[in-house]
């Protein structure tokens, strides 16, 4: 337990004067707190390492959780809170690296209550229990911790603390408010009160935990599991809301339509709008990875999240593409999930990892991202060029993470290519059996999208391009044939 400073020493340092009343101490703190002792570097560490066990579990749920969720603007948060999460568990473990031998310990279980807290909300059983225990329980928790540290170390001796604390303490307010208002529009009184057990369970466990000071300080009993008693299992079943009428469409293949030389750019530009937008279908894969893939050092899950983040941005690119057109896209695009399906469904995670590199590696050359960005400057339309560039700037960024958690674990980098192309062709797809299950007909939606762009854009429609109607059910997305690569 720190001591405060007798009373003489603070009248002294109240009354000290810097040089012609520059701001004293760099402007960190004034003479008056600087005094004060503040917390020991075991108790500052401590703290470090339950903010650092909790962010970590936040970004496990995240991950877990993403696939699962029907509702695509939470999956894109789920996406971008990860990325939060793990940029500050990032942080936190670079701290106390700084100020302790190795090992550090950071694997350790703080206190099994936080350990209990965060179990049950893994196993939250509603999205709605989720929300309610994400924004409501843990992370407003996790904010008072912060600021408690703040507050209690000392403003010059532990000032790189305090540095990541503000910084943690910015973003988790970000996601504070997004959760609040999360909240305000999904959640019906009715599943608050369902959700009533599962809260009180997270908050007693968190009591039970909370971080104490002095030596008469008592923590309560943990109280009993609730959700989690049972092992919590990974859905990898991609899911989605009702603007998704037709997941296992897979009627129009984008890419022949975008390689297609006769065919215009404006149009070509329309259909890297559903290309993107079609990319949710990556993050709903690369959780998987992340939730399968246990045991890695922390900087894989931190690069790979980046690029779950990333491909999450992408597909919120082509959603405002389509609004910047005025096209309703849950009208007139039908979004499939078949590409997540498959590789979830039928892969393992490294086959998974496998796919993702081969197909990042395609979009490098000449005919990948640097053509989808020439088609946007050929069309005139700088937000579609924006756009591109910065995603042909994330693909160099993916390319370096995959050589370096992907082919650093194969033989040579040709295998990895090799291994990646095998493992796209043990991908079965259903065409033929989800049509004759009633899962769809394969709908040609795309002279309908088209006709609705030229009219919301004073376009006149092309024949050639109304007409297009190659599918995917022997062409792969990198062109290849399936039934020659089978």
């Amino acid at each position: 337990m720190t001591h405060s400073t007798d009373e003489r020493a603070q009248l002294f340092a109240s009354q000290y004067q810097t040089f012609r009343g520059l701001p004293a101490l760099v402007g960190l703190c004034c003479f008056s707190e600087a005094v004060e002792p503040g917390w020991s570097v075991e108790e500052s560490v401590g703290a470090l390492k339950r903010h650092h066990y909790a962010f970590r579990r936040l970004h496990q749920i995240f991950i877990a959780r993403l696939t699962s969720e029907p509702v695509f603007e939470l999956k894109m948060a789920f996406s971008y809170h990860a990325w939060l999460c793990a940029v500050q568990v990032s942080a936190l473990r670079a701290r106390v690296g700084e100020m302790r031998e190795p090992p550090l310990g950071l694997e350790k279980v703080p206190h099994p209550g936080l350990e209990l807290a965060f179990d049950e909300l893994l196993a939250s059983a509603t999205t709605e229990e989720l929300l309610l225990g994400l924004y409501e329980v843990a992370f407003p928790t996790l904010q008072g911790e912060l600021e408690q540290h703040y507050r209690r170390t000392h403003p010059l001796a532990d000032q790189p603390t305090r540095r990541i604390l503000k910084a943690a303490g910015d973003d988790l307010a970000e996601m504070l408010e997004y959760g609040r208002r999360a909240i305000s529009c999904l959640v019906e009184p009715a599943a608050r009160v369902s959700a009533s057990l599962f809260l009180g369970t997270m908050r007693g466990a968190l009591s039970a935990s909370a971080l104490k000071e002095g030596n008469g300080a008592t923590h309560p009993a943990l109280p009993p599991r609730y959700r989690s008693l049972a092992a919590w299992k990974y859905d990898g079943m991609p899911k989605r809301d009702e603007r998704f009428p037709d997941p296992y469409n897979m009627g129009v293949n984008a890419e022949v339509f975008l390689y297609e030389p006769s065919l215009p750019a404006d149009a070509k530009v329309l259909m890297m709008f559903y290309k993107r937008l079609r990319e949710i279908d990556v993050p709903e894969m690369m959780a998987s990875i992340l939730a399968e893939t246990p045991g890695k050092p922390w900087a894989y899950y931190h690069d790979m999240t980046r690029q779950l983040w990333d491909e999450a941005r992408h597909a919120m690119m082509g959603e405002v593409g389509f609004v910047s057109v005025g096209i309703d896209w849950p009208k007139q695009v039908m979004v499939n999930f078949t590409w997540s399906l498959g590789l979830n469904t039928q892969l393992t995670p490294k086959e998974r990892h496998a796919v993702l590199y081969f197909i990042e590696q395609g979009l490098m050359p000449k005919s990948g991202k640097r053509h989808e960005w020439e088609v946007s400057l050929r069309a005139e339309n700088p937000l579609a060029a924006t756009f591109q560039d910065f995603d042909w700037a994330d693909e160099v960024l993916h390319a370096r993470v995959g050589r370096d958690w992907y082919v650093s674990d194969m033989p040579s980098p040709s295998a990895a290519v090799a291994f990646g192309d095998e493992c796209w062709n043990k991908v079965l797809i259903g065409w033929k059996q989800w049509k004759e299950q009633g899962l769809t007909e394969h709908r040609n939606w795309w002279p309908n999208a088209y006709h609705a762009y030229c009219a919301q854009n004073g376009v006149e429609p092309k024949t050639e391009v109304a007409s297009f109607q190659t599918t995917y059910e022997s062409t792969r997305a990198d062109l290849k044939d399936i039934s020659a690569s089978g």
